[in-house]
């Protein structure tokens, strides 16, 4: 393979690339943040998770 050939190759791939990048950064950026809702949730599941496999002493 030629040189300037792998290069125009490389080129064409690197713009490539650099193009799905920041189509991907402006859909993250458009979507609204759920961040803390979805942590919350996850936290709750824990939660009933652990409430749920703990023994639990007998009440006299």
């Amino acid at each position: 393979m030629h040189p300037e050939t792998h290069l125009a190759l490389h080129q064409a791939r690197a713009a490539d690339l650099r193009a799905q990048a920041e189509a991907h950064r402006l859909a993250t950026e458009a979507k609204p943040p759920r961040e803390l809702r979805t942590r919350l949730g996850w936290t709750l599941i824990e939660l009933g998770l652990r409430l749920a496999a703990s023994p639990r002493p007998a009440m006299a």
